[in-house]
């Protein structure tokens, strides 16, 4: 009599087990219970980072910075949209960003930033459209990364890749002008803008870091 109680028992306290167990799964599933950070969700947080400190810097450049002109302006807002699409791309909201508006907007800024390098004189537009090509392809890239990805050839792919990391490396190696350095104020006195490289590079390289994330 007593062994059967107690096997009772145990069987009940057994069932009460699989009841909570029960609950449990039902209110935290097993997938968001298992979750952890992993090491893409961190890529993931850096590049949001990055690219949402380029786009505040570049937009606060095209309002702050005198004596650049209307072209010079639309170049820093340019920049500020692809880097604030950027910032949200590796997240699941930015994977609906793809699409036939949004490629064409990015399409049309690789144009803008070609076309207006021939707005110069014949002797300075090698050397305007060679300044401008970085900026191009980083549009061009953000509008080839926002297709499909069964229309997205690897080669590609791969030739603006190596093209941005070569832009990246070529840019963030330069030395960065110092803040008391008379450069630095003179530039300042002249509304320019002296950390364009170091931004361009973090541009660059984020953007061929992108292009090898799968979309």
């Amino acid at each position: 009599m007593y062994f059967q109680q107690h096997t009772v028992s145990r069987i009940d306290r057994v069932r009460g087990h699989d009841c909570v167990r029960q609950r449990i799964r039902k209110v935290h599933p097993v997938g968001e219970m298992s979750s952890v950070r992993t090491p893409v969700d961190v890529e993931h947080g850096l590049l949001t980072v990055l690219f949402a400190l380029v786009a505040a810097h570049a937009l606060w450049q095209g309002m702050r910075t005198r004596g650049v002109g209307r072209s010079g302006r639309v170049d820093h807002l340019l920049h500020g949209v692809m880097a604030a699409t950027m910032a949200v791309m590796p997240w699941s909201p930015g994977h609906r960003l793809s699409g036939r508006t949004a490629e064409l907007l990015f399409t049309a800024a690789a144009l803008w930033f070609l076309l207006t390098g021939l707005d110069r004189r014949a002797a300075h537009t090698v050397a305007a459209i060679s300044a401008r090509l970085p900026s191009a392809v980083g549009m061009a890239a953000m509008a080839w990364m926002l297709r499909p990805s069964h229309d997205r050839d690897p080669v590609v792919t791969a030739v603006l890749t190596v093209y941005l990391l070569a832009c990246a490396l070529w840019s963030l190696t330069r030395p960065m002008p110092s803040l008391r350095s008379a450069t630095w104020n003179a530039h300042r006195t002249e509304g320019a803008d002296p950390y364009a490289r170091t931004r361009h590079g973090a541009m660059a390289l984020g953007t061929a870091l992108m292009l090898l994330m799968p979309h």
